[in-house]
């Protein structure tokens, strides 16, 4: 007798991924599920055909892909430069001459008759 539909741990064991995986596939409704009250089972040739049609094709990885020159060096010089420009502003925005400590009273640190500082 072919067993027909199969339980969560089966179809992990089956396509070898972790449980919460395949969990955030059903509840995420990816893959195709059958659920009864609580319990979720799946049919091993739905689960086929759903690999299948999620294959992801071959890449030749014997020949490195050509990375494609056609932006001009100006432009280029123009991109690092607001990269720089953006990265300045952001720093002068954020951080404080005290590097985080602005909290911090400067002085001899002697008490006045009051009892402060």
């Amino acid at each position: 007798m072919v067993k027909e539909y199969w339980t969560i741990e089966e179809i992990c064991e089956y396509l070898g991924v972790k449980r919460s995986s395949l969990y955030s596939r059903v509840e995420a409704k990816e893959i195709p599920y059958y659920r009864i009250g609580r319990l979720i089972r799946f049919k091993l040739a739905e689960v086929e055909e759903w690999m299948q049609a999620n294959k992801a094709n071959e890449v030749d990885s014997r020949r490195p892909k050509k990375i494609s020159r056609s932006t001009p060096v100006r432009s280029r010089s123009d991109i690092d430069r607001v990269v720089k420009k953006t990265i300045e502003e952001v720093k002068n925005g954020c951080y404080t001459p005290n590097h985080g400590k602005p909290d911090r009273i400067k002085g001899l640190g002697k008490e006045v008759e009051h009892g402060s500082l």
